[in-house]
């Protein structure tokens, strides 16, 4: 009797320790006016998810899948139609040169709005952020649906609007391109001389983009409380043009702030802090945030090990 009572108490824990292994499901919701093609990327040597790349009606919905462990990125496309004698299929923004709707292992063109995602392999936590290191093209948000309480997040409003006349993108009022995409130069690719966080710094063009969506990637070694955590297994809704978002402004005003590090987040000789936000986790509470950009992080095995010892615990009773 008492072994099956205890097995009754470990059961809510069983269950949150391997639903991490499981995956997660994308709900693409589209908010925007008009209708857009949302593209998926999946990174090097993770698998393909059912579709690529689908068309989105305005106000229409639609879910996918990804088991645990994979990584990767979504965008929406805009402007998509079928053009010239050949009937090529392209799109004004976020195209990814497939020449039909799925993007077959394709990237977006940039300027585009990218919600990237690492999901937890097993009993350890996803990672995901908003970037805007390659441009943008319209407004996105990524939520959470867990009832975990943790973190969204986005950029909301249209950089278009405060777009400068040397990164906008003709005849796309709301596309702004990044100084990277414009110009080339290493400065603001954080390439070569500027490859590490101590030497490519913030520059005009990304203070644009980080006053606009200030928990948005601006360029690529920006503020680490950009990226957000929340346990393995939940579910996520991706959203186009959302058009309010409550949660955010509180998940990031409640609580207290993190100390930033001084090689991502000062400018001008100043330290900005991001305040932590309510439920979940912020980049530098965890030790799996150093391996995220390359790919290899590996989920801690204390609850595992938990979970072992208090199975043999119930074995001898």
């Amino acid at each position: 009797m008492l072994r099956f009572a205890l097995l009754l108490l470990l059961l809510p824990f069983l269950c949150c320790c391997f639903r991490g292994g499981e995956g997660s499901t994308f709900t693409f919701v589209n908010k925007c006016g008009d209708t857009v093609w949302p593209g998926i990327l999946s990174n090097a040597g993770k698998p393909r998810l059912k579709t690529t790349g689908f068309e989105l009606a305005s106000s229409a919905s639609r879910a996918v899948a990804a088991p645990g462990g994979w990584s990767g990125r979504f965008w929406a496309r805009t402007g998509c139609a079928a053009a010239g004698s050949a009937g090529v299929w392209s799109c004004a923004t976020g195209d990814c040169g497939s020449g039909r709707v799925e993007c077959d292992g394709a990237g977006a063109a940039p300027p585009t709005t990218l919600a990237e995602f690492t999901l937890a392999p097993a009993a350890g936590r996803d990672f995901y952020d908003v970037s805007l290191v390659d441009g943008y093209n319209l407004p996105l948000l990524v939520e959470a649906s867990d009832g975990k309480g943790c973190p969204a997040a986005g950029c909301l409003v249209d950089v278009g609007q405060r777009c400068p006349a040397e990164l906008r993108v003709a005849g796309q009022g709301s596309a702004c391109r990044s100084a990277c995409d414009a110009f080339g130069k290493p400065e603001y690719c954080c390439s070569g001389a500027f490859a590490s966080p101590a030497t490519c710094r913030p520059t005009i063009y990304s203070q644009i983009f980080k006053a606009a969506c200030p928990n948005s990637y601006s360029y690529a070694f920006d503020d680490p409380t950009s990226i957000f955590t929340c346990s393995g297994g939940a579910d996520y809704t991706i959203t186009f043009c959302p058009d309010s978002v409550p949660s955010m402004k509180s998940s990031r005003n409640s609580s207290s702030s993190p100390s930033p590090t001084s090689a991502t987040t000062s400018s001008g000789g100043s330290s900005t802090s991001t305040s932590r936000p309510a439920g979940g986790m912020m980049l530098g509470d965890d030790p799996w945030l150093a391996d995220l950009a390359t790919d290899g992080a590996v989920p801690s095995a204390n609850s595992l090990s938990f979970l072992r010892h208090s199975l043999i615990l119930i074995l001898l009773l």
